[in-house]
């Protein structure tokens, strides 16, 4: 690591590339797609943008221009593209044969976020260069381009800039053609105070000194890439710096974070070389920037930009004062899925928003294979069973979607982010690599990066590249997993041995949480990978039609989806379920893991009681796994939830959770020990947050010893459990102890530490104290972008005090969201909650506030409601007669 060697005269000024990073050849142009969705007419296609934009920070403001080089592919008077939030002043077009510029009429829509220029005559088809002046806004969430406020180091006010295009608001800072398959060159200059450095995709080309105390910094002429991948920041920012081969990779935040950002620097020079050789094509920019920003959003932490990752610092700069393990665990992930998508989503990019999860869903299986390989003692192996099961509680409700979805409007772009396009394209992907090989499914990946360098792609493109490189009938498993919705059900007959081998019929249905009936008599039909072993080598059959049998070798309990890698549910008979479960403790800890999770969920959904989940859960002793061991102690936190109003069966969990796992953290100890496995880090954390929730006698007493310790030494409590013990502390606030923690809040000068602090005030129980939250994110103290996750830690266990206050300050509340996370903010409040009283609520807020095509996330809310309502009574009822 070395302070970068690029800076011009001073450390704050911009990046500027040396002669060995110049820019390479370009690949040639894309074509627009004319099948694909649009929202613009197909009268023209832009080929080459070259941007030229005076921010001014304090007045959240600026001053742009853009020539645009197009091409006109049917005679046309008009040109639309799109712009939001802007006024254009100006409009002029040049044929690129000559002749005098034709002025153009500007007029904007902004509903539907177009600007149409209207020439005195038709234009012939050909080639022609588009000049606009145009001045817009500076947003205070992440949108567009968008200011954030911290503490600079000497401790006084100061100010960045970012942008945040993805899904559709690069027009939000230029008027483009801003839809992903509309890719194009870019050319960026940027005029900016003299003092600061500007960050953009590529190395700065030049910089030059400007009159006022400005700067003039041009950027390297981009690759072709789509509109929302381009990138531009400005602020008081140091950036530290790694060769990584011909490359280079950097880390740029506030000036004197250079330290916490290390970690970050050393991850992104280990996984660059290990994705050039796994993708068979080298990344092609010549340097790799990730980008910190104060402060945080509620629906995203980090952005893909080409050449010019930005992550915001809680999961960027490793701070001794407040990151804890799965912080740091995070930073390596984020920056494995964002620089994953430097291929896949950068380099080949999904032709339109419904194959959105071939960034997505593709990124996220790729850095658990990063996670693995880097670092096999964190269990990634497990945590992708996790994953799985987070898919499948979104993936059993009727408001589902497939993978491959349906996109037609801007908002439902912004919502197609979710579990379902992350969380199930990342399972499926795991399924399918293991059907393929490793092997074979890595050569299909280089096949489908290297055809589609530079250019678009729809789903069935990856699945022709897989079968050409050898992974024969893959498509037909493929396609059923990401063109329909939903979870295959696999019913497991009655086994037998039969000469030295487990023989049963399964029978393929389909699970739901809340359209059994339907589901059973209707259900979908899927071609399931099945992996099955009865003691002896695993055995795989693909299901075909309703029944298929299946035949393992071994005598022993019969498991199926062995290796967990099958994206299914699997219901087995009472006796198979108990043979299971004496066999639970010889299970590789992945299987165990999968098993718990599956059972628990069929009994929840009301498929078998609720002993044949909880049976296995109370399997995990407290020297297991430790992942094993924290999942089981997060299920039982939630059963304790779900228990509300049952004091007696409330205390039952809490006394059986202090007694098998209260010894597995005495052990661990309250404090960090160096050279502990990563993951003893991680249930420490889990532990203490769970046992001092149910009041554990010994926790409690300890985050009171912290915590006074705390108020007059900021250092008492380690940095890596210090949010942990905070919590404790803060669920069960009187009001003394929720003013202390908020004069620390408003003393703190780290923005993660102060965001923290400030969060901690929403979770107590105390009504009252929770209300205060509520009344002081609508002030300007917490900051613009604290606010939001200050109301959504009320709504932890204040879900309708929250909804209730966001919908009398609607207005208010929306302008701390980012504009694309506007129409999931309603539903994030809601998760947690049982309560069916919230549902006439949120409907009516739909209704009044979102079209009917984007009411998706509210839907989905409505589904979960009704389903815990209508089978808690049953659960309550179970789960205490289990206890």
């Amino acid at each position: 690591m070395k302070l970068s060697a690029l800076f011009l005269a001073s450390a704050a000024l911009a990046l500027v590339a040396p002669a060995s990073l110049a820019a390479q050849p370009q690949a040639p142009h894309d074509t627009v797609d004319p099948t694909l969705p649009t929202q613009l007419p197909r009268t023209a296609i832009p080929h080459h943008y070259a941007i030229t934009v005076t921010p001014n920070a304090e007045k959240l403001t600026f001053d742009a221009t853009v020539g645009i080089d197009l091409e006109v592919i049917k005679p046309t008077n008009q040109l639309t593209l799109n712009a939001a939030e802007m006024t254009i002043s100006s409009a002029r077009l040049t044929s690129t044969k000559g002749g005098a510029a034709l002025p153009g009429q500007v007029s904007l829509d902004p509903k539907a976020e177009t600007a149409t220029i209207t020439f005195p005559r038709t234009l012939p088809v050909g080639s022609y260069h588009l000049s606009l002046v145009y001045s817009g806004k500076i947003h205070t969430q992440a949108n567009g381009l968008f200011a954030l406020d911290y503490k600079n180091k000497e401790g006084k006010d100061a100010r960045s800039l970012f942008t945040q295009f993805e899904a559709a608001d690069a027009r939000r800072f230029v008027p483009s053609w801003d839809e992903p398959d509309y890719k194009a060159t870019w050319d960026l200059t940027a005029r900016v105070p003299a003092n600061t450095m500007a960050v953009g995709n590529m190395p700065a080309a030049s910089s030059k000194p400007l009159p006022g105390g400005l700067k003039e910094v041009t950027f390297q002429t981009t690759p072709i890439m789509s509109s929302y991948l381009l990138f531009f920041a400005d602020g008081d920012f140091d950036r530290i710096t790694k060769p990584v081969g011909d490359k280079e990779v950097g880390v740029v935040m506030s000036r004197g974070n250079g330290p916490k950002g290390q970690l970050a620097l050393e991850s992104e020079a280990e996984i660059l070389p290990y994705y050039n050789q796994y993708f068979g094509t080298p990344y092609p920019l010549p340097k790799l920037d990730n980008v910190a920003g104060p402060g945080q959003s509620q629906f995203f932490g980090a952005m893909e930009n080409w050449g010019a990752i930005f992550t915001f610092e809680r999961i960027l700069l490793n701070d001794p004062a407040i990151t804890s393990e799965a912080e740091r665990q995070a930073i390596f992930g984020v920056e494995a899925h964002e620089m994953a998508h430097q291929w896949s989503g950068d380099l080949v990019t999904m032709a339109w928003w419904d194959d959105l999860w071939l960034n997505e869903g593709f990124a996220s299986w790729m850095a658990t294979k990063a996670t693995e390989h880097f670092h096999p003692d964190w269990g990634a192996d497990i945590d992708r069973v996790g994953v799985r099961e987070g898919a499948m509680e979104q993936d059993s409700f009727k408001s589902t979607h497939p993978i491959v979805q349906q996109v037609r409007t801007v908002e439902q772009a912004n919502q197609a982010f979710d579990s379902i396009t992350y969380s199930k394209g990342e399972s499926v992907l795991a399924m399918l690599e293991t059907f393929a090989t490793p092997e074979v499914w890595q050569r299909g990946i280089q096949d489908y990066i290297r055809r589609h360098a530079y250019q678009n792609t729809r789903t069935q493109d990856l699945w022709n590249s897989m079968e050409r490189v050898g992974a024969t009938g893959l498509s037909t498993i493929a396609h059923d997993f990401t063109a329909q919705p939903g979870i295959p059900l696999i019913e497991v007959g009655p086994s037998q041995c039969v000469g030295g081998n487990t023989v049963a019929t399964v029978t393929q249905s389909q699970f739901s949480d809340d359209q059994k009936a339907e589901a059973a008599a209707h259900p979908l039909s899927w071609h399931v990978p099945v992996n099955a072993t009865a003691g002896g080598p695993v055995t795989r059959i693909v299901t075909n039609g309703r029944t298929s049998q299946i035949s393992a070798p071994g005598c022993g309990p019969l498991l199926i989806n062995a290796g967990q890698s099958g994206y299914f549910r699997t219901l087995y008979r009472p006796e198979q379920l108990r043979a299971l479960q004496g066999a639970f403790g010889s299970l590789g800890t992945v299987d165990q893991f999968g098993l718990m999770s599956d059972q628990l969920a069929l009994s929840t959904a009301g498929y078998q009681p609720m002993a044949g989940g909880l049976d296995f859960l109370g399997e995990v002793p407290g020297n297991a796994n430790a992942k094993l061991v924290q999942a089981a102690v997060r299920d039982w936190s939630g059963l304790y939830d779900d228990l509300e109003g049952n004091a007696a069966a409330q205390a039952a969990i809490a006394a059986r959770v202090s007694r098998i796992y209260g010894p597995r953290l005495q052990q661990l100890g309250f404090t960090p020990r160096q050279g502990e496995p990563a993951t003893d880090a991680l249930l420490r954390t889990s532990l203490i947050s769970t046992l001092g929730k149910f009041r554990d006698p010994a926790v409690v007493a300890e985050a009171n010893r912290l915590f006074a310790a705390w108020q007059t030494n900021s250092n008492a409590i380690p940095g890596p459990v210090k949010q942990a013990w905070l919590s404790v502390i803060a669920r069960n606030a009187n009001q003394a102890t929720w003013e202390a923690i908020h004069a620390k809040a408003q003393a703190a000068t780290g923005s993660v530490e102060k965001t923290s602090l400030y969060e901690l005030l929403g979770i107590p129980r105390d009504p009252a104290l929770a209300q205060r939250a509520l009344d002081l994110a609508l002030t300007d103290e917490p900051g613009k972008t604290t606010s939001a996750g200050i109301i959504t830690s009320v709504s932890g266990l204040h879900s309708r005090m929250a909804i209730d206050f966001v919908l009398a300050h609607l207005a208010q509340v929306n302008q701390l969201i980012d504009i694309s996370g506007r129409s999931r903010f309603m539903q994030r409040l809601s998760f947690g909650s049982n309560d069916a009283g919230l549902i006439p609520i949120l409907q009516s807020y739909a209704q009044a506030n979102l079209a009917p095509t984007d009411r998706k996330p509210i839907e989905q809310a409505i589904d979960v409601l009704r389903f815990e309502s209508s089978q808690m009574p049953r659960i309550k009822t179970e789960v205490a007669a289990w206890l």
